[in-house]
């Protein structure tokens, strides 16, 4: 299921999709998803960060800045995240989902 049309807020809860794999690797990651095929690379280790916490972050906002990233790159990063969205890599998280 994607998930067009869907912006990512600093301030709304965000997961990884329950059928992405992300394998890290020296340059960031790669991450697979398992029902549409989709392989996207993260190419920075701190996208990495970001995504991996976003499941226990309170928000967006949170999992950049526990993942070290300055917020005048913010705007880059959720740019980064908007695109894995449309590629359902990521989804909103909802009251079902797991929360902090």
């Amino acid at each position: 299921m994607a998930v067009p049309d869907v912006a990512v807020s600093l301030d709304e809860p965000w997961h990884l999709s329950p059928s992405v794999a992300i394998r890290p690797e020296s340059f960031g990651a790669l991450a697979y998803h398992f029902g549409n095929r989709r392989l996207t690379f993260l190419k920075r280790p701190e996208l990495l960060a970001v995504v991996q916490g976003l499941d226990e972050a309170a928000d967006v906002r949170t999992a950049l800045a526990n993942a070290g990233v300055p917020s005048d790159e913010w705007t880059a990063y959720v740019a980064a995240l908007d695109s894995l969205a449309s590629a359902d890599m990521i989804r909103p998280r909802t009251g079902q989902d797991s929360a902090p």
